[in-house]
């Protein structure tokens, strides 16, 4: 069975998760510099059978696109159109920085780790990734 990858994208980083291939659990797997982002999944994909992208869809409260939609549509459409083989899909990502923070805090990270943007952006891509297996099972 094929892996989930699941991407919090930013402009600046991007965390990025992935699933087990019995797609079971959901890990934090790492946090790229966005403008490497395409090259660094194009070197992963050759190694690892991915079948399903899962996007981080940023929306306010009322449910309309935030800023970073407008990032994340033509990232999307260019991941359609390089990796044909594999589902491109959005999943809602409202207060995964909020888990993410509070996931940091309850397992005892200390003050200075819980500043660290990288791993925050890892963690929210991991809650995105469970989110979205929860809802798909």
């Amino acid at each position: 069975m094929s892996r989930i990858l699941a991407i919090d994208y930013g402009t600046k980083r991007t965390g990025i998760a992935v699933s087990d291939p019995l797609r079971l659990i959901a890990g934090g797997l790492v946090t790229v510099e966005t403008r490497q982002l395409e090259k660094w999944l194009a070197d992963y994909f050759a190694r690892e059978n991915v079948g399903t992208i899962v996007l981080g869809k940023p929306a306010r409260m009322d449910g309309t696109p935030s800023e970073t939609w407008r990032f994340i549509e033509p990232l999307a459409a260019r991941l359609r159109q390089a990796w044909p083989d594999k589902e491109v899909v959005f999943h809602d990502e409202r207060f995964t920085s909020v888990l993410a923070h509070r996931a940091m805090l309850e397992s005892g990270i200390g003050k200075m780790a819980r500043r660290d943007k990288a791993l925050v952006d890892k963690i929210s891509a991991t809650i995105i990734l469970q989110s979205y297996m929860e809802f798909n099972q």
